[in-house]
């Protein structure tokens, strides 16, 4: 059972520590989705293609996603407070790169900086959630913090789209280098670790390697692990690259209406994040809701592929607007699916745990970018055309996302119990 918002009675300790990690989750929300508004200007100005544009994306998952390895290790061994300040440098480095960058490698290396210096943040807050709450609050904050973290996400679109028109995207991005480096400063001073797990309680296994087998091989986990890998990337995929160019190519809009797009799906998984908590204690638990939301995103991946149709290109374009809108409302399912994994996790593997699903998350997405901007490559090289091109990828999206939700359906709401 889930516990509704009014149940949260956090000291203030607690609303400090959570309010410290949404300040540097934001930042990691925004690196992931910037890239979708300044595509069209980074090309022009480096030459970027579709195949360089979705590498540069991807390199940030690809990294983001293999650095939850040792942030899994650092957290339960270190603690969360040295981990995420440690790890967030590289992010201020990174972005201070980006801005200056004048070739496809730089840019590759920045992007990939700035991934390793976000995988610790969220990594770090759930481990603090899951050490200090109950399940029924660890989903409550984990939602929370998943929700108003998409203010990055919302900065990333419209604001960032007026600086970039204002001042352009190298000013723009060291600014938020500037950010970011204050985030470290704050991370490190008001962060405090959990008390150690009794030395007991702790794995007899000989290696890292051997306890994350512990976390893999248990089958009651496969089917979350499968949603995990599909159902955060497609969205990622969309919000965080493809949302821009689509609407450029296809529909002609322009930088600012491109942002305010951006925009929309964003606030539309603010609230979708938040509320789908709640959400899950009406319809039954998280499982019911990932479910749910899963074939309805499914089915909204579908109609955008098969737009714009025979109808008139205003009535298309408002139509694809409302449904990447309800596509970041109702798909952003992430915090209750690690709340459905936490539930497996035992206290001493739970960083390996949540790292090792978000290692899903964020491997799914990487892959799925660089295989959706090698897609588009090729459809340009084969004289596809951008309506037949997206609607096609729209298409894939949904499938795959469909064809999760099926082997979801197979999972289990809590691990059996001891005989």
């Amino acid at each position: 059972m889930i516990v509704g918002w009014p149940a949260c009675e956090l000291r203030v300790g607690g609303v400090k520590i959570f309010l410290v990690f949404l300040a540097a989750y934001i930042f990691s929300q925004f690196y992931r989705a910037f890239l979708a508004v300044v595509a069209v200007d980074l090309g022009r100005d480096l030459g970027f293609g579709p195949a360089e544009l979705g590498n540069i994306s991807a390199i940030w998952f690809i990294t983001f996603a293999l650095a939850q390895f040792p942030v899994g290790y650092a957290l339960d061994h270190v603690g969360p407070r040295r981990t995420v300040a440690g790890f967030m440098v590289a992010a201020a480095i990174g972005a201070a790169l980006f801005a200056g960058a004048h070739s496809y490698g730089t840019a590759m290396l920045a992007m990939a900086l700035i991934g390793v210096g976000c995988s610790p943040i969220l990594m770090g807050a759930l481990y603090v959630f899951g050490r200090t709450t109950d399940v029924a609050r660890f989903t409550m904050l984990a939602s929370a913090l998943v929700g108003l973290g998409n203010i990055g996400n919302l900065a990333s679109a419209t604001p960032l789209a007026i600086a970039v028109s204002l001042y352009g995207w190298r000013a723009a991005m060291a600014g938020i280098a500037v950010l970011t480096a204050c985030a470290v400063m704050l991370t490190f001073v008001a962060i405090r670790d959990p008390a150690p797990v009794p030395r007991q309680a702790k794995s007899t296994r000989a290696s890292a390697f051997a306890d994350l087998l512990q976390v893999v091989r248990p089958p009651i986990l496969w089917p979350i692990f499968v949603m995990s890998a599909i159902s955060y990337a497609v969205l990622a995929c969309e919000r965080g690259l493809w949302i821009g160019p689509f609407l450029n190519e296809v529909f002609g809009f322009d930088a600012v209406a491109r942002g305010n797009a951006a925009f929309a799906m964003g606030l539309a998984m603010t609230v979708g994040a938040i509320g789908l908590a709640p959400l899950a204690n009406i319809i039954g638990g998280a499982r019911r809701t990932v479910l749910l939301c899963g074939v309805l995103t499914g089915l909204c991946f579908l109609a955008l592929g098969l737009l714009p149709g025979r109808m008139s290109p205003e009535i298309a374009a408002a139509l694809a607007v409302l449904l990447l809108t309800m596509i970041g409302g109702i798909g952003i399912s992430y915090a209750l699916l690690m709340a459905h994994g936490r539930r497996f996790y035992p206290p001493h593997l739970l960083g390996r745990g949540v790292t090792f699903q978000n290692f899903l998350f964020i491997g799914g997405a990487s892959l799925v970018q660089s295989l959706s901007g090698r897609f588009i490559t090729w459809s340009e090289q084969a004289g596809v055309a951008a309506p037949m091109s997206y609607g096609r990828l729209h298409l894939a999206f949904g499938l795959a996302l469909l064809a999760a939700t099926i082997v979801y359906a197979l999972s289990r709401d809590e691990p059996p119990k001891p005989a």
